[in-house]
């Protein structure tokens, strides 16, 4: 019997251990959830001032082959945001489906595929399109801007390969309520709504700028500049769900060790109990053998 009750208290040892690590990961997940969402509303100062300065050089020069036309592009690529660790659920599976069912169902083939995270690599591989160039996933929001302009000169290499190119990006949006769901955005060609709409984008003040030396150079400037502001939010918003899902995964652990240590401690007291009344009944036994033998 004591050889069963110091097992279980090594087994409550252990769970008590293991849900003071659960406390601690759920802690930083919250913590870098709310990080990553700053960052975000961050930008979004930044992006008025790219969005004000775009309008005044489309003013000047039309986007020319940054604009969507009709016809099919030369070439398609795609940027999918996952994770390179763990204990995040589905939150790979889920994205990749999405994916892999919005690129399908596009006319032509995806020529071009960039990942960030291991776990997507080998998902995207499992599903049939080009062998992907990976990025690792930052584990601060210090890395996600390195990482954006590593992001951007891959794009403008492929930007090279032809003009027509159409280029995707498919990452997790954390929801207002709870979780996350899979959504994509077209970032080249522009929108040709978009472009119009920004065009006719009212100066603040009376005074609008000018451009001075090359326009095309100062469009192209711009241009990468609001593509930084959409691969940053990706990231950012990526990240999010990836710890807003890691920290549900922690939620559901805690609960299961919760349950755990409660079996654990009924079983113990049980088995306590049962040593204590063995021990009781042997000193009535005792006491009532020696009572007998008196007589």
């Amino acid at each position: 019997m004591s050889g069963a009750t110091e097992a279980l208290g090594r087994q409550m040892a252990s769970a008590k251990d293991l849900s003071a690590v659960v406390r601690s990961m759920k802690a930083l997940a919250a913590s870098s959830i709310t990080q990553y969402e700053r960052s975000v509303d961050a930008l979004t100062d930044y992006y008025r001032t790219v969005e004000l300065a775009l309008s005044v050089c489309l003013r000047e020069r039309p986007a020319g082959a940054l604009l969507a036309t009709t016809a099919r592009p030369s070439t398609r690529a795609a940027l999918v945001f996952g994770s390179d660790q763990g204990l995040v659920g589905r939150f790979n599976e889920v994205l990749m489906e999405y994916t892999a069912q919005t690129l399908n169902s596009l006319p032509g083939k995806t020529d071009r595929i960039w990942t960030v995270g291991e776990r997507m690599e080998a998902l995207v591989t499992d599903a049939g399109f080009p062998r992907a160039v990976n990025f690792s996933v930052p584990i601060a929001i210090e890395g996600v801007t390195p990482l954006v302009g590593r992001i951007l000169i891959a794009i403008e290499a492929e930007l090279k390969h032809g003009e027509n190119c159409e280029i995707y990006v498919f990452h997790n949006q954390p929801l207002a309520t709870a979780g996350y769901q899979p959504v994509s955005k077209r970032l080249l060609p522009l929108d040709a709504t978009w472009v119009r709409d920004l065009v006719r984008l009212p100066w603040p003040d009376r005074c609008p700028p000018e451009i001075i030396g090359d326009s095309a150079a100062a469009l192209a400037g711009f241009i990468r500049g609001y593509l930084f502001v959409l691969l940053f939010q990706a990231c950012a918003q990526s990240l999010a769900s990836e710890n807003a899902s890691r920290l549900a995964a922690m939620q559901r652990a805690e609960d299961n060790i919760a349950e755990l240590t409660n079996n654990l401690t009924r079983t113990y007291h049980r088995l306590r109990q049962e040593s204590i009344d063995e021990d009781l009944r042997e000193v009535i036994s005792g006491y009532e053998s020696s009572s007998s033998r008196k007589v």
